[in-house]
């Protein structure tokens, strides 16, 4: 079975920009270590992608705080992990989880069966949806969640994330 990582919205914004926390700079080094573990073809990252207009979107009308606008500093993936992820294999998304990174992991899985494993941030918002998302596309693959690799907007939606992760058959690990 290939095992491929999914790493979710690593970028500087979410880091140490406009919405970091210390939380998520705490897992950078844990991500690479976990990078490491996997062959370079089978690693895939989530760029959550704005424009100038994010605030006048729905979104921007419930969270009002400028982050990862196209091409800027805040929208980059951390580069000690963008050094890591062949550029082919990033998906850019309007918004917190990513259909075509699913649907382009059930044509993987068409050819070889998979299991998929997930870190990154939000742990809250743009893990679980991708976590809900690649479970509904491939609802016989092993999903998972590295919970030491991950980070929420607070502790405590964090943890409520994993469980409601875990409700939804996708394995929590650590």
């Amino acid at each position: 079975m290939k095992k491929i990582l999914v790493v979710i919205d690593m970028q500087n914004d979410f880091i140490n920009g406009s919405l970091g926390t210390k939380e998520a700079v705490e897992i950078v080094p844990k991500v690479i270590e976990k990078i490491k573990k996997y062959k370079r073809e089978n690693v895939y990252a989530t760029r959550d992608t704005h424009d100038k207009n994010y605030l006048n979107s729905l979104e921007g009308k419930h969270l009002p705080i400028v982050h990862c606008l196209k091409n800027t500093v805040g929208w980059e993936i951390q580069k000690d992990i963008a050094s890591m992820i062949d550029v082919k294999n990033i998906f850019d998304k309007p918004c917190f989880g990513s259909i075509k990174l699913a649907q382009h992991l059930t044509k993987i899985n068409e050819k070889e069966p998979i299991e998929v494993e997930l870190v990154g941030l939000c742990t809250d918002i743009c893990v679980i949806a991708n976590a809900v998302i690649i479970k509904s596309y491939l609802i016989n693959t092993p999903v998972s969640v590295d919970s030491n690799c991950c980070a929420g907007v607070s502790k405590e939606s964090h943890k409520r994330a994993l469980k409601s992760m875990q409700t939804l058959q996708v394995d929590i690990k650590n």
